[in-house]
């Protein structure tokens, strides 16, 4: 077999290779987006139906039903909050611990490295504990606390090695022309670490979405975010899943719009921290 030959071979083997893992990635999405498109008759039909006529009832019947509008809303509200105060604070802190010098700080940064170690799972009961204490459990405020704390160690971590890559002599030069260190940070840093900022947003943003948890045990009934209306519809008369694969449906897109619209810069970025790290 010529060299020529042998490339064409690889790249074809390399090929198939991506495109097994891209179907076996795929097919639980597709499954899900069929599912919600079929009758209960044809979503449990043996053989399974690979063409069958679609229908809009489950997604008219879950976006009908009581309380799905508001579900939501809580669920933007919380995902984005947490999102936004997440990634400033992990900036700000990111900045502290890469450019100034105080007591302590390396035994900061171990400890926030210590504190993405904690599995959330511990963190409900006593979590809900000191809620409910403060009135802060049933609330959308109470939840969106919790979640920076759980993305902040993350956030910070991936900024601080953006920030760090950036030449001090950039800081200096600002400094002796006027700059305060928060003009600094503002109309240079964050400027720099832009792609930074995506990565740090995005997966902030999936992971406020899409937990269930957290949110199960912190809300009630007129604060419970899209993931634990799910549950909604598994009762005692059985699992709809045409309506279960609808709001996971619809659950999903706005996670994929976030992610897509930033997918140039979450590239950039994490092949950066990748060549950085």
């Amino acid at each position: 077999m010529t060299f020529k030959n042998r490339k064409r071979l690889n790249r074809f083997i390399v090929l198939m290779i991506v495109l097994v893992g891209m179907v076996i990635c795929l097919f639980p999405i597709y499954e899900m987006v069929s599912t919600s498109l079929k009758y209960e008759v044809d979503a449990f039909s043996l053989p399974p139906k690979w063409i069958f006529r679609p229908t809009f009832e489950n997604y008219r019947n879950v976006l009908l039903s009581n309380g799905f509008g508001r579900y939501f809303f809580n669920s933007v509200i919380v995902a984005l909050s947490t999102t936004f105060f997440s990634v400033c604070t992990g900036a700000l802190a990111g900045y502290s611990f890469s450019r100034f010098k105080y007591k302590g700080k390396k035994l900061l940064i171990v400890f926030t490295l210590l504190l993405r170690m904690i599995p959330p799972v511990i963190l409900v009961i006593p979590v809900f504990v000191i809620w409910n204490s403060l009135g802060l459990a049933n609330t959308r405020i109470g939840l969106v606390l919790v979640y920076i704390g759980l993305n902040l160690p993350f956030n910070i971590w991936v900024l601080k090695t953006f920030i760090s890559e950036i030449p001090r002599s950039l800081d200096e030069s600002a400094t002796i022309d006027g700059c305060s260190d928060w003009m600094v940070f503002s109309r240079i840093i964050l400027p720099l670490i832009a792609p930074g900022l995506s990565v740090a947003g995005i997966f902030t943003f999936r992971i406020a979405w899409n937990e269930y948890i957290l949110s199960l045990v912190l809300t009630n009934r007129f604060t419970r975010t899209l993931p634990v209306a799910v549950s909604l519809f598994l009762t005692d008369a059985g699992t709809e899943w045409g309506k279960i694969t609808a709001i996971a449906t619809i659950t999903a897109i706005p996670a994929f719009i976030f992610t897509f619209t930033a997918a140039k810069k979450l590239i950039m970025g994490m092949t950066a921290g990748a060549v950085k790290g």
